[in-house]
């Protein structure tokens, strides 16, 4: 595949072959003994009177568009994580305007009619002849070792759009002709991820409808919490999870997490437990994929399952109800400890009631938080850490009817 500088060398070509077509069909002659000039500039910046114009061709790239045939190659390019699974090609057409000038009669009519036979006569860029053509600063495209050959094509252009163009180039009108190259792929230098060859199919016929490998339907922290803290047992239901070497994989890509956790003593086929780490450094909270995995038996690897999510609450581990005192300007200052640890870019807040407090700046990992509380409100608060939209535990979901924990914050 060729490489960021494709485009430009693809200009480059073109001109040095249009270029060496005028000398090779002996332009000059029919020019009245004009040199011309072959150009890939813009066309508002050539000079059309004076002692500077020239007679000359122009090629001038216009408008760059997707290639349709080949955008929907390897669409996904990276993985939930956002690692590159797949390096896709950048595929795209190139548009251009080659253009006519001349200051003496006929002499743009002399050049367009020499410019449209060559891009009639050869519309193929051979590879030979882009390797010959491309200067030093130009040779590193990788042009001539793309897959697809580069083809040029006479592209229908109306008056309308022609007027509009040239109107947008704020230049004076000239003799026209607008090509349509393709197709230019421009692939990153960069490594992506590749399965291995399947060895051997492993056909079975199942008693029932369930999938054959080992799936998970359900994550449940204890005591119908909505999410685990450390230290809680969590549940993990599906189906074919019996086997050895059983464990879960907890990830979260924007904290940079991933760890595995043995499962806790069992053979059950539709359930797993594990014990959440009680690990406050390396396990803060945030919401994480979690899978099952198993070595099946009678198989020499383990197996993953698929990806459901866990979330893991903060905990307010200060001793609650808590007492705090005003100060002369009606502010509270709140001091709580708390675990997981809360890192430098994640939200925290205080939620006293319905009000929400944000946390003061955080510089690195801790566990000790300071919440200023303007205008604090007297009287006494339910009290949430709230970390990165998850807060900690303060309903009582096991309880009938279900009843707020005595997590409070009490202002005098």
């Amino acid at each position: 595949m060729s490489n960021a500088l494709a485009i430009a060398a693809v200009t480059e070509v073109l001109r040095s072959r249009i270029e060496s077509w005028l000398v090779d069909q002996n332009a000059n002659a029919a020019l009245g003994g004009a040199n011309a000039d072959v150009t890939a500039v813009a066309p508002d910046t050539i000079e059309l009177t004076g002692p500077n114009a020239t007679a000359r061709l122009n090629l001038f790239l216009h408008q760059v568009t997707h290639n349709a045939g080949w955008r929907n190659v390897d669409l996904a390019s990276r993985n939930a994580r956002g690692d590159r699974v797949a390096s896709p090609p950048l595929a795209l057409d190139l548009h251009y305007l080659l253009t006519a000038y001349g200051p003496q009669p006929l002499q743009h009519e002399v050049l367009l009619g020499y410019g449209m036979q060559l891009l009639h006569e050869s519309p193929v860029l051979g590879r030979e002849e882009i390797e010959s053509r491309l200067p030093a600063v130009l040779a590193t495209s990788n042009l001539g070792r793309q897959v697809e050959q580069i083809r040029v094509t006479p592209a229908v252009m109306g008056s309308e759009e022609m007027s509009k163009l040239w109107s947008a180039l704020q230049a004076r009108y000239r003799p026209s002709a607008a090509y349509h190259v393709s197709v230019v792929l421009i692939e990153a230098p960069v490594t992506g991820s590749t399965a291995l060859p399947v060895l051997t199919r492993d056909i079975r016929v199942m008693p029932d409808t369930l999938p054959a490998l080992p799936a998970i339907t359900a994550v449940r922290p204890p005591a119908s919490q909505p999410g685990a803290t450390l230290g809680d047992t969590v549940t993990v239901e599906g189906h074919y999870l019996d086997g050895a070497n059983r464990a879960v994989r907890i990830e979260n890509a924007q904290l940079g997490i991933e760890r595995e956790i043995a499962a806790l003593p069992g053979a059950e086929s539709g359930l797993l437990r594990f014990l959440l780490p009680a690990l406050p450094a390396d396990l803060p909270a945030g919401i994480y994929s979690l899978r099952a995995l198993v070595q099946r038996p009678g198989e020499a690897q383990r197996r993953a399952s698929n990806l459901l999510t866990l979330a893991i609450l903060p905990s307010i581990t200060t001793a609650l109800p808590l007492n705090v005192a005003r100060d002369a300007a009606e502010a509270a200052v709140v001091n709580l400890a708390c675990t997981p640890q809360v890192r430098p870019h994640q939200r925290v807040k205080l939620v006293l009631g319905t009000r929400e407090v944000l946390a003061n700046p955080i510089n690195a990992p801790t566990a000790a938080l300071t919440f200023e509380v303007e205008d604090a409100p007297v009287g006494s608060h339910l009290a949430r850490l709230r970390v990165d939209g998850l807060d900690s535990l303060i309903v009582d979901a096991a309880a009938t009817p279900p009843t707020f924990f005595n997590r409070r914050i009490v202002i005098a």
